[in-house]
């Protein structure tokens, strides 16, 4: 086969066989591929699409360019069970969840990235605490989850290579927002890690990448249907993203207010709670740990009320090489801003709205964030106590604490977040957390 060939035909719109696919995801991970075809492959999937059967060929194809974990040997006694979100502004969701299942039977491996564009990531959020091992080899992860029941970890090396250059080349050549391409990059990865289930948090909103209900649908639709297509069993919610999920955003600020979550009762803001349960309960449904979603739930819940999804987490950081003690001592252990400022309202009324990704913006204007891939991250940056959609504020009153490395940055940020968060004269209604909801039995098109 010739490459220039298969680009050609995808230029022109013609849906690439299994083994064309396959031949062109060999040449991406050997280096057979030159960079000027891989991108130009990119591109014109990018213009032309993927049907099903491509996109699930893609998927398979990127899973098999690397090692695809082996969970037999460790004889667990539960489903190996996932979550994966599109990313949003203060989505802390993993680090709460991974710990909540697991109390519940589940074996949750959960491999995560860095934060991308405004959206923060969960291995930032995690190398905020000394000593955590974001990156240990595949022996070391395949024992945290037996012996615990979940470890969270970036990607290594040797899991879904072609993912990897494939990826580095869309995001410097504005084809990043290919739903075909973002498909198989997410699930190749879930499927490298041997799970048997897997629950998509696709967000939607200012904050999301997917800005519109209409789009959102389509790639949770997307997700699904390749992931079940390709043998892994998977549901998707559609969750909100109009707004900072939970009350704070920043890598240090989100674990603090993680272990608050775990821990206190009282420190768990609805939304937050909300997205939380629901993930928890397609988890445990998907799983066979619980018959029906109102179960799930209450399983969820008993184990965050007793403390078993709290020692969980703690159990977790210790084991991949953090404190022992992070849980009583999370003061001491995460790393605190030098200037801590509020952010005044400049007028009386409810907050109405806010720009979610212009305060992911201003988090990486804070440092907490990269504008290229080398950049080194400030994890002690960010915002705590963003006051929700529909709270009361009075003139002057804190819309939010910011956490900065100096009076300058705190100052640009407090102008920031007095920009991206609106105040009218009167709370708009209620809107709902949880979107919307897909199975691979909503969806029309064949899978196979």
């Amino acid at each position: 086969m010739l490459p220039q060939e298969i680009i050609r035909r995808k230029r022109d719109g013609a849906a690439l066989t299994a083994e064309e696919i396959g031949f062109m995801v060999q040449g991406i991970s050997s280096g057979g591929l030159s960079e000027g075809q891989v991108a130009a492959f990119a591109m014109a999937v990018f213009f032309r699409g993927m049907d099903m059967p491509e996109r699930i060929a893609l998927t398979r194809a990127m899973t098999s360019s690397g090692r695809v974990i082996d969970w037999r040997p460790q004889a667990l006694a539960g489903p190996l069970l996932d979550k994966h979100s599109t990313g949003g502004v203060g989505d802390k969701v993993s680090l709460m969840l991974a710990p909540i299942v697991a109390a519940c039977g589940g074996y949750v491996p959960m491999i995560s990235g860095r934060g991308l564009g405004h959206t923060g990531g969960t291995l930032d959020k995690l190398a905020a605490i000394p000593g955590y091992r974001t990156n240990p080899d595949i022996a070391t992860f395949q024992r945290v989850v037996s012996q615990v029941g979940c470890a969270i970890i970036g990607q290594t090396d040797d899991l879904a290579p072609a993912d990897r250059r494939l990826y580095a080349i869309r995001d410097v050549t504005a084809t990043v927002e290919s739903i075909a391409l973002i498909t198989a990059s997410i699930l190749s990865k879930k499927l490298a890690a041997g799970l048997g289930g897997l629950v998509m948090d696709v967000k939607c909103g200012s904050g999301a990448f997917a800005a519109e209900p209409a789009m959102a649908r389509e790639l949770a639709g997307s997700l699904v249907a390749v992931a079940n297509g390709a043998g892994l069993p998977t549901t998707a919610l559609i969750t909100d993203m109009d707004q900072v999920l939970g009350r704070n955003a920043g890598n240090a600020t989100e674990v603090a207010e993680t272990i608050a979550y775990l821990t206190d009762s009282a420190s768990r803001e609805p939304r937050l709670h909300e997205v939380v349960m629901a993930l928890a309960a397609e988890m445990l449904v998907l799983g066979r740990l619980a018959g029906t979603t109102a179960t799930a739930r209450r399983l969820a819940e008993a184990v965050l009320a007793d403390g078993r999804a709290a020692e969980i987490f703690a159990r977790m950081v210790a084991a991949l090489g953090g404190p022992g003690d992070i849980l009583a001592r999370s003061t001491k252990y995460l790393p605190q801003a030098p200037v801590m400022q509020p952010c005044p309202a400049p007028r009386a009324g409810f907050v109405t709205g806010m720009d979610a990704r212009a305060i992911g913006v201003a988090v990486i204007g804070l440092g907490g964030g990269r504008r290229k891939a080398s950049d080194s991250i400030d994890p002690a940056v960010g915002f705590s106590q963003v006051l929700p959609v529909g709270t009361a504020v009075g003139q002057g009153e804190p819309l939010a604490l910011v956490h900065a490395a100096d009076a300058a940055a705190a100052a640009a940020a407090i102008g920031e977040l007095q920009q991206a968060i609106r105040i009218g004269a009167a709370a708009p209604p209620p809107a709902p957390t949880v979107l919307d909801r897909l199975t691979a039995g909503d969806l029309t098109e064949a899978v196979s």
